[in-house]
């Protein structure tokens, strides 16, 4: 099971987390509220959950301002389970059709276990299959296992590789399912998915991003050759709102006198706990207790509005890299 890094948890996770604490009959009533793509994004990660360590429910239950109580022991939970019943009680046969189409995003327990490989033996048992096999399958890792598994994938295919994870839309689930049928007999290890969009420039970039400065931009140039607007649209993905954690307090100083408080409100209220700690220290402490005050009072608010302020921040960092007054960095990059 993957460890949970109270630090580290997205929008997302808190959402799954929270709900699941907070039980059934919340849960659906919560769902009555929010659009399909909300309730399938939580739903993922909250499919992904086998276990909540009593640190991440601490956590998560604080935020929300709720007492944790005897919650806090450590949590082992059906998820499968909680997310059916959850959805069924909210939308009753609509419920259902949710349901199936959240576990299919996830993948089948074959991709599960395709997980649990190291990059070297995925690359190895992947670099003689076709690039647009190797794409759908690269889709249904986590981002940072698939960018080491490019690094490893041979020379010749890779930028061919990212191409097509960029260029993916919708898969054919038959297509799919003739990819599972011809790696189960090899792996048995890999399964089939819904028909869904899965790839995409933000996929690609994300799954970029983890493999490496120079293998990034090598990759690009390459892309640029072939299709010039996907290059940059790729490139639009590949600086995060929780890539600041690598930015120096001087650039965290000049982008706030950038943004608007609204920006930032929202933008931090889907953030790790490290992220927001980062913007507080390069505050005053009026300004940082004030702000602290406001996110504990807000309410919930739509992942696609938190979305929206990281995005409007990032836009204006990078605006200000531009135009060479601050250095955003990503990862283990360093400068000198």
């Amino acid at each position: 099971m993957a460890k949970i890094d109270p630090d580290k948890l997205t929008g997302p996770q808190k959402a799954a987390i929270f709900l699941m604490l907070m039980g059934e009959e919340f849960t659906s009533q919560v769902y009555k509220h929010l659009d399909e793509e909300d309730i399938k994004r939580i739903g993922v990660e909250m499919a992904k959950i086998d276990f909540i360590p009593s640190e991440v429910a601490k956590r998560v239950l604080e935020e929300a301002n709720i007492e944790a109580k005897d919650l806090l022991s450590n949590l082992s939970l059906s998820p499968d389970e909680f997310l059916k019943k959850s959805l069924i009680e909210a939308y009753g046969e609509k419920g259902k059709i949710l349901y199936e189409e959240i576990k299919r995003e996830v993948g089948p327990e074959t991709f599960k276990k395709l997980k649990k490989l190291d990059p070297k033996t995925i690359a190895n048992f992947l670099s003689n299959e076709h690039p647009q096999t190797i794409a759908i399958i690269l889709v249904h890792l986590e981002p940072e296992l698939s960018g080491q598994v490019l690094q490893l994938l041979p020379e010749k295919i890779r930028g061919e590789v990212l191409l097509r994870i960029a260029l993916l839309d919708k898969v054919d689930p038959e297509i799919v399912k003739d990819i599972s049928d011809a790696l189960e007999e090899e792996l048995k290890a890999v399964g089939g998915a819904l028909g869904r969009k899965i790839g995409g420039a933000e996929k690609a970039a994300e799954i970029l991003s983890h493999a490496g400065r120079d293998l990034e931009d090598e990759l690009l140039a390459e892309i640029e050759d072939e299709n010039a607007s996907l290059a940059e649209e790729i490139r639009k993905y590949l600086f995060t709102f929780e890539d600041f954690i690598n930015v120096d307090d001087f650039a965290i100083q000049t982008l706030l006198r950038e943004i608007s408080t609204d920006d930032l409100k929202l933008a931090l209220k889907g953030a790790s706990e490290e992220i927001k700690q980062k913007f507080f220290r390069n505050m005053s402490k009026r300004a940082a207790d004030l702000l602290k005050e406001e996110l504990e009072m807000m309410g919930p608010v739509r992942l696609t509005e938190v979305e929206k302020a990281q995005m409007n921040i990032i836009k204006t960092a990078k605006k200000l890299e531009q135009e060479g007054k601050i250095v955003l960095s990503r990862g283990e990059e360093e400068f000198v």
